[in-house]
């Protein structure tokens, strides 16, 4: 240990080192990020300002658009200024606040849409009671649950992280950030840390995937009892749901769950990028632009935004 140099600062990685293939990644994340922020804009909008839109539903969608709009600054602009500048150090104290702000933002995107899921749930199978069930209160409260419990989850893997010491390789081989890439670097014992994520990630993790995948197989259960022109309906607005779940899931999963011995290689950073950049970018394209009230909402604002300029 005393051979080494402490390290003060790391060195992310990018897809490529050739200018023109930086300024393509630079320029494909930076429309991600741009599409990412209008469409969630959109979704607040609209949520806000129609009062139709002012139901349990709507309140956990716009909670939801404002934390991918957070998730996805997180790690985006960063990561383009890298790719164009080509200077790629970031501190100890930065790299741990960009381990806490994903792990946090991951957590509650998570729990945010399992929520939904539940939501979908009671207002499929309990229509009648669903006033009873999803009403203000229970809105706010599991919101505030779940916003304290990502700050515990992001607090403890990130103290946990960076305890250890780090006194070898600076290179992480990840365009921004995460905590198996530097317990690759770590030159103390990784075993308690691995055993943490596992347990944290199959524990919160695997409860919400069962949770979720009840919620849609009694969903699916009473809406094949529906006729066909509702089911069809009933279908198009879960199904995208869960393949965002899924993708989130099954990609972040892998990469947190990948055994350390393994090198990380581009097919890990492509699959960060289904977990940090994906869902973000996709839950607005599937909640606004596949939906109906929303569409109408910002068609009306449009419309008498002009209206107020001719006058």
């Amino acid at each position: 240990m005393a051979n080494y140099t402490m390290v003060t600062e790391f060195l992310l990685m990018g897809f490529a080192d050739r200018w023109e293939l930086r300024l393509l990644h630079s320029m494909l994340f930076l429309l991600m990020y741009l599409a990412t922020l209008i469409g969630n804009l959109i979704i607040i909008t609209a949520t806000i300002l129609d009062q139709n839109l002012h139901t349990p539903m709507y309140f956990f969608l716009r909670n939801l658009s404002i934390l991918d709009m957070c998730y996805i600054s997180v790690t985006v602009p960063n990561a383009c200024v890298n790719f164009l500048t080509n200077n790629r150090a970031i501190s100890v104290v930065g790299c741990a606040s960009q381990i806490f702000l994903v792990i946090y933002c991951a957590c509650v995107e998570l729990l945010f849409l399992t929520i939904m899921a539940h939501d979908r749930y009671v207002a499929i199978c309990q229509p009648l009671h669903y006033p009873i069930i999803i009403n203000h209160e229970f809105c706010v409260r599991m919101t505030l649950v779940s916003l304290v419990s990502g700050l515990i989850y992001a607090g403890v893997h990130t103290g946990n992280t960076f305890r250890l010491s780090f006194c070898q390789s600076n290179v992480i081989y990840q365009f921004f950030c995460d905590v198996p890439s530097l317990l690759r670097l770590s030159c103390s014992d990784t075993f308690g840390n691995e055993l943490l994520s596992f347990i944290a990630i199959m524990g919160v993790g695997g409860s919400c995937i069962i949770f979720i995948a009840i919620s849609y197989i009694r969903i699916f259960s009473k809406v094949l009892k529906f006729p066909a022109r509702e089911q069809g309906k009933a279908f198009s607005t879960c199904v995208p749901h869960i393949i965002v779940v899924t993708v989130f899931l099954s990609s972040g999963s892998y990469v947190y769950l990948k055994p350390l011995v393994t090198t990380e290689s581009i097919r890990d950073m492509i699959l960060s990028v289904f977990y940090a950049i994906v869902p973000p970018f996709l839950n607005p394209i599937i909640y606004s632009l596949r939906n109906k009230q929303i569409k109408e909402t910002m068609k009306k604002i449009i419309l008498r935004k002009i209206y107020a300029e001719k006058l």
